[in-house]
């Protein structure tokens, strides 16, 4: 069983048309901005509205960050004019298919939190000093790669594993996910799981501990990834809770873009990682990896996933993935030593041609094997900085 408390957090209800909520006097057509486009670099001094409280189709954080990308003329209008603008474009975007299925998770996850009561309360908010280890707390309240670097073990390139959590607090959300589960079949609720890949889990949003979840991701693991230079792409929390059990150890089989997801494994890229209570393992969202079988006992786990669309997007026109992917790196380093190679072959016929013509004009052959050597050694620098 794991628990996902995704951080791809989407607010999954169709706005309502509301009169006045909002910063202005009600909902303004958007059809009078429809020509005007949304500007290439955001406005970094312009402060953005708060979108948490409308009923919204996508994250109210997604609005907020459009908002700097509107048209100077736009930002002036009532809050509630801007989201519908923001809201035709993002449709744009998103298939009526997909957009009936967050309608209906949105009113199962409503359903949930309108009627659920929860066990520990003080889950629900985010309190440092109770859930996180004084480590994980001291390294992070610091900021510095230096401080990260003294809580983390890297057993393996882009596997980064650290004590994280608290076992009272493990403890809690354990017994408020049981509590969850006995609600959800005393009410005859069909529970939707993290994915469908297994029959167990539950979505700790769905229940209503995204806002202390978003805390946890923006606050506390962000500045992780930022301190490791992973932040540019998507990456996976996996914490284990607890309970007593054998197996289910996680394996890991190096980073990989697309085109090369089925390529081989190299010797230094495999791992095994056996999982302890409390402990966290961080990685790339393209580190391919899996989870051996549990044989015994009963395992429980919180994944965060932070999904990321800039990523993604990029993925799309880049065609050279050699910054984090293991095969393109080695692509890359064969290129370049092919290159050296064939730049040294040309560099010896050119030194024993030279030798030849000039031995009657009584040059050293010591002298000229300097003088080709220091030309041989120019090039292939120049050669290794048009690879890189």
């Amino acid at each position: 069983m794991s628990l996902d408390g995704s951080v791809d957090r989407r607010d999954e209800s169709h706005p309502g048309n509301s009169n006045g909520n909002g910063n202005g006097n009600g909902v303004v057509s958007s059809s009078r901005y429809a020509n005007q486009r949304l500007r290439l670099n955001p406005n970094s001094d312009h402060k953005p509205d708060c979108y948490d409280d409308l009923q919204l189709e996508f994250n109210p954080s997604l609005y907020s960050s459009l908002e700097r990308y509107l048209p100077p003329s736009m930002l002036g209008v009532s809050r509630d004019a801007k989201a519908q603008y923001m809201r035709d474009i993002l449709a744009k975007y998103l298939p009526e298919g997909e957009r009936t299925r967050i309608q209906r998770h949105t009113e199962y996850r409503q359903k949930i939190i309108k009627n659920y009561q929860p066990l520990h309360r003080e889950l629900y908010d985010m309190h440092p000093t109770s859930f996180f280890v004084p480590s994980f707390l001291k390294a992070v309240t610091a900021n510095t790669e230096e401080s990260f670097r003294s809580i983390i073990a890297e057993p393996s390139p882009g596997v980064y594993t650290f004590e994280m959590l608290q076992p009272h607090f493990c403890e809690l959300l354990l017994s408020e996910v049981e509590n969850f589960e006995r609600w959800v079949q005393e009410v005859k609720l069909r529970i939707m799981r993290p994915n469908t890949m297994n029959k167990f889990g539950a979505v700790l949003d769905d229940f209503g501990l995204e806002a202390m979840l978003d805390k946890l991701m923006d606050d506390f693991i962000r500045p992780i990834s930022r301190g490791f230079h992973v932040d540019d792409s998507e990456v996976t929390l996996n914490v284990c809770l607890g309970k007593q059990f054998s197996g289910g150890q996680l394996f890991f089989r190096g980073i990989r873009c697309d085109k090369h997801v089925n390529t081989e494994t190299q010797p230094e890229e495999f791992l095994e990682y056996s999982h302890v209570p409390g402990q966290a393992v961080l990685h790339r969202g393209r580190h391919r990896h899996g989870a051996r079988a549990t044989t015994s006992g009963h395992r429980i786990n919180l994944l965060l996933w932070c999904r990321s669309s800039a990523f993604r997007e990029l993925k799309k026109y880049q065609k050279d993935f050699s910054s984090w992917c293991g095969e393109c790196q080695r692509e890359k380093k064969e290129r370049q030593r092919q290159s050296v190679a064939a730049t040294k072959l040309v560099l010896a016929s050119c030194a024993s041609d030279c030798i030849c013509h000039l031995k009657p004009y009584l040059y050293s052959q010591h002298v000229l094997y300097c003088i080709l050597d220091l030309a041989a050694q120019e090039l292939l620098r120049r050669e290794g900085e048009s690879m890189t």
